[in-house]
């Protein structure tokens, strides 16, 4: 089955009682059994519902995996896997990780006596260096957020699987459309839904795919103890979504590569970060491991002032956090999205004062290209 009937019809069944092709969106606490110990598979909603079960077997469907697991944000699915460690492990993490990640890692966690090290993961002999007693997790991103470094995915899982470590991959960026990491032996892998798993702009939510049956049974304790699940309506929306994802994402692709070159080519642009262009330090490595390399990019203009400059002047690109909608959105990470993440940090792994984010939507290419084109000229 193509990844396209898959998205639309995996896991999906006309409804019992009424025949409707949509799956019905079940706002229910509780469930009736029918005597103690007899019920249908469902007893509480914080533990399963059968909208959110449908999403959960659907996203494994996509990305190649057992199970999947729904959550009510990315960084909820995030902070569930981090709570497979006990106090004392140590993890390995992407270094130009999405800030609410870093932040979550080195602000929250870190007074729990968990220790994580960021990390250049697009040399695997970082991530080898790194590694210590205690280490029990590599976190990767790939392409990262926002300077679209990738990694190898191939040689982490290797490395993780040789010196017995957990390894996931955040794949947000690429979607199961164009990447599917537990192909190249990664272990866990998480989305934030709200991205373009979803693509709309409208819903938050967070999902896990695995094929570990003992991994798979801890999170899911984990996820009915924490109760940071996604609602049956966050849900429903994250299914309609899905439906259309592989045309959105080839659109994405297909607008992101004409944009990224129209960016290398301007003078007032000092750096475009995409991994379609040639002129990436990881180009063939994107080649070989993604059947595209989706809508986000990023690109340096040299100043705050530059950028400030810029992002006043844009009309059809909407000034937003987020990304993966149908809409172009772009925003400024050193202000916005790793504004958390500390000065000394970012200036480390590329995330410049002049850094300037754009999540491509699926508008007419020439239309998102000339009203980057008159914010340019306008700095």
């Amino acid at each position: 089955m193509g990844f396209s009937t898959k998205a639309i019809h995996a896991a999906i069944e006309p409804d019992p009682v009424t025949g409707s092709i949509m799956t019905p969106i079940h706002l229910t606490s509780t469930y009736v059994q029918e005597e103690l110990g007899k019920h249908k598979g469902y007893e509480y909603a914080r533990v399963s519902n059968p909208t959110r079960t449908v999403l959960e077997k659907q996203i494994a469907a996509l990305e190649g995996g057992k199970e999947g697991l729904a959550f009510a944000s990315g960084m909820a699915a995030i902070a569930t896997i981090f709570s497979l460690l006990k106090s004392g492990d140590h993890v390995i993490v992407s270094h130009d990780v999405y800030g609410g990640t870093y932040r979550l890692g080195k602000l929250v966690l870190g007074n729990f006596q968990l220790e994580f090290d960021f990390v250049d993961a697009s040399e695997t002999d970082n991530l080898k260096k790194a590694i210590k007693p205690s280490t029990k997790m590599v976190f990767i991103e790939t392409p990262t957020n926002p300077t679209m470094t990738i990694t190898d995915l191939t040689a982490v899982s290797r490395l993780c699987q040789a010196r017995k470590l957990i390894s996931i991959v955040d794949n947000t960026f690429a979607t199961p459309y164009f990447q599917t990491p537990l192909d190249h032996g990664i272990d866990i892998v998480v989305h934030s839904a709200t991205k373009y798993l979803n693509g709309h702009s409208d819903m938050l939510g967070g999902l896990i795919v695995l094929n570990d049956a003992d991994l798979t049974e801890r999170l899911r304790f984990l996820q009915k103890s924490i109760g940071g699940i996604m609602s049956p309506f966050e849900a429903w929306m994250c299914l309609r979504g899905m439906k259309t994802l592989a045309v959105r994402m080839d659109r994405h692709n297909a607008n992101a590569m004409e944009i990224a070159e129209f960016l290398q080519n301007h003078r007032k642009v000092q750096k475009v970060n995409y991994p379609g262009l040639i002129s990436h330090p990881e180009h063939r490595l994107a080649r070989k491991q993604m059947r595209g390399y989706g809508g986000m990019i990023s690109f340096d203009l040299g100043s705050l002032e530059k950028a400030k400059g810029f992002l006043k002047k844009v009309r059809l690109c909407a000034l937003a956090e987020s990304l993966g909608g149908v809409e172009t959105l772009i925003s400024h990470p050193v202000t916005m999205t790793h504004a958390s993440v500390p000065p000394e940090q970012r200036k480390k792994i590329g995330v410049t004062d002049g850094l300037v984010r754009i999540s491509v939507g699926i508008e007419d290419v020439e239309d998102i290209i000339a009203d980057l084109n008159q914010a340019l000229k306008g700095i």
